[in-house]
């Protein structure tokens, strides 16, 4: 599920209810035109002007959450005038598209370390601190909240698949292997897991679609898209050129960032980039929980975190082959030890189908521990 989907549910529920939701859309989609309008022409300016590192570090960022709003709002507009199943798969394509973009680019700068700290920080913003934030937003305004088992449950099974078993078993076995072979390893492991999410969506869009059905309280409507179909196209075509190249700027400042303030490859890709890639989903969710749409808030954290390790990451593997440096899936101790335990701190909160305020904080809490952590490696 695209982390816009629930903002289109303006025309569902009650008049009053409607006006407030659509309120909220507005201000946040004019907080996306401010901060693309203000940050695309300067970075623009800046990178012929040679601006300072950290100026262009700053203006890539604001102007890249901008861009991921138009992104997000271009793909779900799509996704309604296609239907579930092209849907789908466009939510798979560009649900993590700025992200990815910012991904490539670095690694065709050769920053590999970075790629794969980005990977981390991806999963573990998404589990503790998405997930934790929504919880804890939400629990302040709602006692107790409820969301579906059962895609608890699923989700849970493929978290451990994807995280532990996808993950792990590269670093384990590379320990006896060469540089040639733990890339083949790597490759084989990318193939099956892209094979593995195409089926997920297979199952739970076409086969199973009723199964998955959401329990938020919201009554059925036909939804309308925001944009047309010409519109939308036009839209995701030059945010995403767009986000290519304020990406190339930005990933241009990283080796400055780490001279200038301390920070390690490791830190820059789990913490900056992670975020910035992930802004705008972060929001949605937050915004999702209050209104105590769960089921929504809960997929986008969760199935985004699914789609970084399963189809993002394996994507990267592939395309570092026609780099100078490929990228094998091996991720470092540390980064494996903060997801496995991410992975198991939020399968125990999630097994009972119920959220509160303190199972947010908890969350949240083991972001910052790992955060503290990564910083001072």
């Amino acid at each position: 599920m695209n982390t816009f989907l629930s903002l289109f549910y303006l025309h569902k529920g009650k008049i009053g209810r409607r006006f407030q939701l659509s309120q909220e859309v507005i201000l946040l989609n004019r907080l996306f035109a401010i901060l693309v309008i203000t940050g695309v022409p300067l970075v623009i300016a800046g990178a012929f002007l040679n601006w300072s590192d950290i100026m262009m570090f700053i203006l890539c960022c604001i102007s890249i959450i901008g861009l991921s709003g138009y992104i997000g709002r271009a793909t779900e507009s799509l996704a309604i005038v296609s239907g579930p199943r092209i849907g789908g798969l466009l939510n798979a394509t560009f649900g993590n598209a700025v992200e990815l973009i910012i991904s490539i680019f670095t690694l065709k700068a050769g920053m590999v370390g970075i790629v794969l700290a980005s990977l981390t920080g991806s999963v573990l913003g998404n589990l503790l601190l998405v997930l934790g934030l929504s919880f804890f937003a939400g629990g302040i305004k709602f006692k107790r909240q409820n969301f579906s088992l059962h895609d608890a449950q699923y989700n849970s099974g493929l978290l451990i698949f994807a995280v532990i078993v996808a993950f792990v078993i590269p670093e384990i076995f590379s320990m006896s292997m060469d540089t040639q072979t733990t890339f083949n390893l790597s490759i084989g492991i990318a193939v099956i897991l892209i094979a593995l999410y195409l089926a997920g969506l297979f199952f739970k869009l076409v086969t199973h679609r009723g199964v998955f059905a959401s329990s938020d309280k919201v009554v059925e409507e036909q939804e309308t898209p925001e944009w047309t179909k010409r519109k939308s196209i036009l839209v995701l075509f030059l945010a995403t050129l767009t986000v290519a190249f304020v990406s190339e700027q930005l990933v241009h400042t990283f080796e400055m960032l780490g001279e200038k303030f301390g920070w390690t490859e490791l830190f820059i890709g789990v913490i900056i980039v992670a975020i910035v890639g992930n802004a705008a989903e972060h929001v949605s969710a937050i915004t999702m929980a209050v209104k105590n749409k769960m089921d929504v808030a809960v997929e986008i954290a969760v199935g985004s975190t699914l789609q970084v390790a399963m189809f993002v990451a394996p994507i990267l593997v592939l395309i570092s082959l026609t780099m100078s440096e490929p990228m094998a899936l091996v991720f470092t101790v540390p980064e494996l030890v903060a997801m496995v335990s991410a992975t198991f701190l939020v399968i125990t909160l999630c097994n009972d189908g119920e959220s509160n305020w303190f199972e947010g904080l908890v969350l949240f809490a083991a972001y910052l521990i790992m955060g503290i952590g990564f910083y001072l490696l």
